[in-house]
């Protein structure tokens, strides 16, 4: 192991060591490396064959200085030999690219295995996952615990096993050479190794802090350039004090930099500094040695020669504990993820929903969030506190039937579990009783893929990928030609726009889609439904904050989305109310009211009531749109 990887062991934070991992990480660990068996056994061989030629070629140099000194032999034996020793380096040069082959092969494998684990195990959670697991977070565990994973099939594992075969091999031939020269130079290996605990000590801390005034930094420059965040620092925020608060963290990153760097630097230093005294510890004594007779001048040389790759060795040795529980903490990071079960799973049974009846229908529902412990990690949480007192009911014995081809509206004060009914149709949350069956089969023994074609959704706030407009909506259905994304555009009533643009269809639509307008993203959102052509349609309060323009616009394009589907709409419109064929009113969880528009204007109920606080009011207000 090199210096630099030496003092890197000593930056690691022992105070991994005391954590306790669960049982059988290791043979995990042991079954992620069953693929790269065959590589990691050549990997093997070829390290223990550079610790073999490491130790050889001292000796072989000794046996010239020997051969020189008494003149013994001829010049063709010396030239013989530095043929060898040239013969050794090149086949060394040649282990060493072979090693790094392997290793490269290993490590990076096993990043792609758990990476792509993690990301398709990541896909299948439920939204309640991805409502309280920080984003950052989860990034980190698939970036950098992966590749703090891999290195134990790398660095540690080859360092570990270099230096455990070096340090045997060049302890025995230097004991075999002079053991008190040998005995000497190892006493000197706590005037560096005790030194460097305390510098690696105060190297851990200021890693540490590194650490955390980089993220600091990166949350910052995160939050300020993403277009949401930089559109609030020029509406509200102070250009000059947010510059200068940035200038303050980047000056203690800077200033901690410094301090890393200098305290690695004396860390070098030290390791020269001794190394040169006990090269002049060999030369001295040894030299004495060989004046009377005891040593030849050729051992002299080998144990300088061989007192270079004992130093090393050593002091990784003395942290090698930190080392690999560093690489098992890494793994046991990814597996805490990876055995994280998603709470919305494919029943063995599944069957598709059937074509023909498209109906919705809720027996009974009742629903509870579920509690952060069932779908999150608390490391995964920049903030987590317990929870106390359990799940809390937002549904409770919820009833209602959707015909097939029929348009349904939920209506209700905010919170009242609206949004709630919508999300458990197309199963992203599972209902805690009754049951949702969607075509007469229960969403919970429906095979996902269907249920999934089966549903289209268009939210409130419609969510675009950083791509071009083509790349949005083939998102919804791959196959797609240019007719049918055209088609559905003319539904959606953006066709216009699109064709206006330079690009067409190849417009970047910009982070989020924030380089449309409110009413033009929804409009490519409903366009992206129409193209799926799904048979059921839920629209959460799709028109909730657009201008009176856009909304006509969008209203428009919602008659062509939802013509002849199963429509459940959460509904704030008095237009889409009087054109519903049933409207359910929610109160706290529960199927209050039921009827059509003037039914339930004349039953005086809580209806009735909604409509003269809100819905009567946004009808005075969009009549001079209109």
């Amino acid at each position: 192991m090199t210096s630099m990887a030496a003092m890197r062991s000593f930056r690691r934070d022992p105070s991994v060591t005391a954590r306790e991992l669960p049982k059988g990480t290791v043979r995990r660990v042991l079954g992620i490396a069953r693929p790269y068996r065959r590589e990691l056994s050549w990997f093997l061989v070829l390290v223990v064959g550079s610790s073999l030629i490491g130790v050889i070629t001292p000796l072989l140099a000794g046996d010239i200085i020997n051969r020189i000194a008494s003149l013994q032999g001829s010049a063709g034996d010396i030239v013989r030999i530095a043929l060898v020793i040239a013969g050794l380096a090149v086949v060394d040069a040649a282990i060493a690219l072979g090693n790094r082959w392997y290793s490269s092969r290993i490590g990076e494998g096993v990043i792609y295995d758990l990476r792509s684990q993690v990301f398709e195990h990541v896909q299948r959670m439920p939204v309640a996952f991805f409502t309280r697991t920080q984003t950052g977070a989860l990034v980190s565990r698939v970036n950098n615990d992966v590749i703090g994973a891999q290195q134990a099939f790398t660095s540690t594992l080859s360092g570990v096993v270099s230096n455990v075969i070096g340090l045997v091999l060049t302890a025995g031939v230097m004991f075999s050479l002079s053991w008190q020269i040998t005995l000497l130079s190892l006493v000197m290996v706590p005037l560096f190794v005790l030194p460097a605990r305390r510098i690696g000590k105060r190297l851990q801390e200021i890693t540490r802090e590194s650490y955390a005034l980089n993220a600091s930094m990166n949350a910052t420059m995160t939050e300020r350039f993403n277009v949401a965040g930089a559109l609030l620092v020029k509406l509200f925020g102070r250009p000059a004090v947010e510059a200068e608060a940035f200038r303050g963290r980047a000056a203690r990153v800077r200033d901690i930099g410094v301090l890393s760097a200098m305290y690695g630097r004396t860390f070098f230093t030290a390791l020269t500094l001794v190394a040169a005294l006990a090269t002049a510890l060999v030369y001295g004594l040894g030299g004495t040695l060989a004046f009377n007779g005891s040593l030849s001048p050729g051992d002299v040389v080998a144990l300088a020669l061989l007192l270079s790759r004992l130093y090393g060795p050593l002091t990784a040795l003395s942290n090698v504990r930190v080392d690999v529980m560093s690489a098992m903490v890494s793994f046991d990071r990814v597996f805490e993820v990876l055995d994280l079960p998603p709470m919305i799973r494919e029943a063995p049974d599944a069957v598709p929903i059937p074509d023909g009846d498209r109906s919705i229908e809720f027996e009974s529902v009742s629903f509870s969030y579920p509690a952060a412990s069932d779908v999150s990690l608390p490391s995964l949480e920049e903030v987590s506190l317990p929870e106390h007192g359990g799940p809390t009911a937002v549904l409770h014995d919820v009833s209602f039937r959707v015909e097939p081809g029929r348009l349904v509206a939920l209506v209700g004060h905010s919170g009242a579990g609206k949004s709630t009914i919508a999300n458990l149709v197309p199963r992203l949350y599972d209902v805690t009783g009754g049951t949702i069956r969607v075509g007469g089969v229960d969403v919970r023994q429906a095979t996902l893929a269907s249920l999934r074609d089966t549903i289209g959704v268009v939210s409130q706030d419609a969510h675009l990928f950083h791509d071009t407009i083509r790349a949005n909506l083939l998102y919804a259905r791959p196959d797609a030609t240019d007719e049918q994304l055209w088609a559905a555009l003319t539904g959606a009533r953006i066709a216009a726009l699109v064709g206006s643009l330079p690009d067409g269809l190849d417009t970047v639509v910009g982070d989020r889609g924030y380089r449309l307008s409110g009413g033009e993203k929804q409009r490519l959102a409903i366009a992206r439904v129409l193209l799926k052509a799904p048979a059921v349609v839920i629209l959460d309060e799709a028109t909730a904050h657009l201008d009176s323009e856009s909304e006509v616009a969008v209203q428009h394009a919602l008659d062509t989305a939802l013509a002849g589907r199963t429509s459940l709409v959460i509904a704030h419109r008095l237009s889409t109310i009087r054109s519903a064929d049933q409207i359910l009113v929610v109160d706290d969880g529960r199927i209050v009211e039921s009827g059509t528009h003037t039914e339930l204007l004349a039953l005086g109920g809580r209806y009735s009531e909604l409509y003269r606080t809100q819905f009567a009011d946004g009808e005075r207000r969009t009549v001079p749109a209109a």
